[in-house]
């Protein structure tokens, strides 16, 4: 259980600096389409919700296979992690901005972190509980549909508000 803790920790920080370089890594990149892939490409909201889904997954594929052994359940827990990690950041966002009646780049920041600290909170307390184990398949697959939806969504949205960037509507 130390051992998982400590790799929590690390999960944690991990996600923080990656998607935090993430956000900048598209016009880094020159904005390369395939780098868009994995990290925003705009300001939306669902573009930021790769912040945390791609880090999250990548350290999540490490330790399933490092933990998968020792605790049979760690599966099923990070991809529920990873699943309500993502939906939070625009929960969070839209609760916030709907009181306030505007986004706030420290609340956007705060937003973000939360969203980590609860996805990994939730992962180890379901890793050692083990409540998740007979829906391990669901949760992998809605992972998979996840990651297929911001695959294709990067560059083929939606016209609803959670795809729109701010920025450019501010423009028009």
């Amino acid at each position: 259980m130390k051992h998982l803790k400590k790799y929590t920790i690390i999960g944690i920080i991990f996600v923080l600096l990656k998607g935090t370089l993430d956000h900048f890594l598209y016009d880094w990149s020159g904005q390369n389409a395939i780098v868009g892939l994995f990290t925003p490409i705009n300001e939306s909201i669902w573009e930021h919700m790769k912040l945390l889904f791609y880090p999250m997954l990548l350290y999540s594929l490490f330790l399933i296979v490092k933990f998968r052994k020792t605790y049979s359940c760690i599966t099923s827990s990070l991809c529920f992690g990873i699943i309500m990690g993502t939906i939070l950041i625009p929960v969070f966002f839209y609760a916030y901005t709907s009181i306030l009646g505007n986004d706030i780049f420290i609340l956007d920041i705060g937003t973000f972190i939360l969203s980590i600290l609860i996805a990994f909170w939730l992962s180890y307390k379901l890793t050692l509980s083990c409540r998740l184990e007979p829906y391990t398949a669901l949760l992998c697959c809605l992972v998979i549909v996840l990651w297929l939806c911001f695959m294709y969504f990067t560059y083929h949205p939606p016209g609803t508000r959670i795809f729109q960037d701010p920025t450019a509507l501010q423009s028009a």
